[in-house]
């Protein structure tokens, strides 16, 4: 298991992730942004790359939905794809879906929308998932959808009791970490994305040789580890 963050603007523009990495954080999911037009990049997104990177730390994505369809969450799929375009990512790029008037849309929109969203990263070359909290997915997304991407759950407990696989869980919105003033969530991986993402050849990394080509690939490994 590796211990992780997510932040956004909501943390500032001063993370220390020397400190982050030193204190025993091993990867950090960032926002990229929300919504469907450019304007909405997080505008930390760029300077907290860099500075993460730097400091030896595993890199994810999260993008904020408030797609209330599917062409509309094919529209912020685009979006995403052009803010985070030219860089690595060892974790993940997850569709984060919460509002509740995507929710109100019903659980086979629900799905539609995780579906559009992901298919346009998949076809870009991205490894996709999907970010939700534990009672909505079982609530608002159908079985498949949920065994078909890389899971990250939240649930602020003693322990995720979602019952099928995931990835990561985040467990805490009130972590207190060195490099990082105030509260910040805590995430913990029990998938080896890295491995996955680099040898599988997404998320910017060149792809595998024919003949060192894994035998398994994303939709089947992505939600692989149930802790």
């Amino acid at each position: 298991m590796k211990h992780g963050i997510d932040i956004s603007e909501h943390q500032g523009y001063n993370v220390d992730f020397a400190k982050v990495k030193a204190a025993g954080v091993d990867f950090v999911i960032l926002r990229a942004g929300y919504g469907r037009y450019i304007k909405q990049k997080d505008p930390t997104f760029e300077g907290n790359y860099k500075r993460a990177k730097a400091a030896g730390l595993n890199v994810g994505v999260y993008w904020y939905s408030y797609a209330t369809t599917p062409a509309d969450a094919k529209t912020e799929a685009q979006t995403c794809l052009e803010a985070i375009k030219g860089k690595k990512f060892e974790y993940p790029i997850y569709f984060d879906l919460e509002e509740a008037k995507q929710f109100s849309t019903g659980k086979n929109n629900c799905s539609a929308m995780v579906e559009a969203f992901c298919t346009v990263l998949e076809k870009a070359g991205y490894f996709a998932g999907l970010y939700m909290s534990r009672s909505p997915i079982t609530q608002y997304i159908t079985a498949d959808v949920q065994k078909k991407y890389a899971l990250w759950i939240a649930e602020y407990n003693s322990k995720c009791n979602y019952s099928g696989s995931f990835g990561i869980w985040q467990n805490s919105s009130t972590w207190r970490v060195a490099g990082i003033g105030g509260n910040v969530d805590h995430d913990c991986s029990y998938v080896d994305y890295p491995k996955l993402i680099i040898n599988g050849g997404f998320n910017g990394y060149p792809k595998p040789k024919a003949e060192e080509k894994p035998k398994t690939d994303n939709k089947t490994q992505n939600t692989a580890a149930k802790p």
